[in-house]
């Protein structure tokens, strides 16, 4: 039986990638040790997902294991070697705001832990496809250098502009602010790159918008539409940091990004990079999506509203996704922006009511 090992596999992505891969299957080894916890906060948790798999996944194969520590890794990759054909790599500090707390911690967990994987791949299962999560902050703030337009509820690109349909992979990565989670995400996404390169391996990189779906553990730092969502429904204050309330994101749920994956690995390429997201597709303002939540909800939201923005903010940022879907034409986004709402409102209510 081929084996897929997917780290983070009780955070949102890893989790969705467990269930499918399974079900195609596989036999999923998942690594994680809920350090999500420790960032965020105990309802930032991702135990009960574990718990979950656990029951639902037959053959789940869990390991609470920290990339950070080569040994650990080496005995599974030793354990299993050729067998491996797929390393889905989500597990991550995901934080720019909790990155500068304890910056060593963070550079450990998104750029040793990647280059551990990496190596583990290259001395035990070179065949394999190795896949990773990266981050549109690999852009630090160059797309803020954008001219926006100030519009009622959001900044936007005029038509004409050569990003309206969104930022593709030519955009630069150099002379801007990161945060020191940008900076270790950069090193993660170049190592990636380069074992792909350098070695021949096939490896990709995925540069994700926001990412998100019903099993997002969401949290203020970190999980922009399910915190959102939470908020609304369990009376909690939700913060705006800065740029009017304005400021877009693009979404892509959980599940369009695992099949987007598996697109790869049926034909993959070495060391190649994608930016991935909801594009012009799935889109929303913060204000946008308050307004969302509420019709969703019928509940009034609370909010404040910070005048400062977060260091190194996205004023606005759409994925182009040419680039992905000229390689992978058959690749469709299924889940539309209300869509995911509705289902991160029922697990809200689920979990929380």
């Amino acid at each position: 039986m081929p084996v897929a090992v997917i780290t983070g596999s009780s955070g949102l992505i890893g989790s969705e990638a467990v269930e499918y891969f399974s079900a195609k299957g596989y036999q999923v080894v998942g690594i994680d040790n809920d350090m999500r916890r420790y960032f965020f906060g105990e309802e930032a948790s991702t135990a009960w997902r574990k718990e979950a798999l656990e029951k639902k996944v037959g053959g789940y194969i869990h390991k609470d294991l920290d990339i950070r520590h080569k040994e650990g890794l080496e005995a599974v990759f030793e354990e299993y070697n050729a067998d491996i054909k797929m390393i889905i790599h989500t597990a991550a500090q995901p934080s720019h705001d909790w990155a500068a707390r304890e910056p060593l911690t963070d550079f450990g967990i998104n750029a040793v832990g990647t280059l551990n994987l990496l190596e583990m791949a290259r001395q035990h299962c070179p065949e394999a496809v190795f896949i990773f999560t990266s981050t549109n902050k690999v852009y630090g703030d160059v797309p803020n250098l954008l001219l926006f337009e100030e519009q009622e509820t959001r900044w936007e690109l005029p038509q004409r502009h050569p990003f309206y349909d969104g930022i593709d992979e030519t955009m630069n990565i150099d002379q801007s602010k990161h945060s020191l989670f940008g900076a270790s995400k950069v090193a993660a996404d170049i190592l990636v790159q380069e074992y792909g390169r350098y070695f021949g391996m096939k490896t990709a990189c995925f540069r994700g918008g926001c990412l998100t779906g019903p099993n997002h553990s969401g949290a203020q730092l970190h999980g922009f539409l399910a915190y959102l969502m939470k908020c609304c429904v369990t009376g909690e204050e939700y913060t705006i940091f800065g740029y009017k309330g304005k400021q877009v994101r693009d979404n892509i749920h959980s599940h369009d990004l695992i099949t987007a994956f598996d697109a790869f690995l049926d034909n993959p390429r070495n060391g190649e990079v994608y930016n991935i997201g909801g594009g012009r597709q799935n889109n929303c303002s913060v204000l946008e999506a308050i307004e969302m939540c509420e019709k969703i909800t019928g509940k009034k939201m609370k909010w404040t509203y910070a005048q400062e923005n977060r260091s190194g903010d996205h004023i606005w940022y759409i994925s182009h996704l040419g680039k992905f879907r000229s390689h992978y034409p058959g690749w469709k986004q299924t889940y539309r922006l209300h869509d995911m709402l509705q289902q991160i409102y029922k697990n809200n209510i689920e979990r929380w009511m």
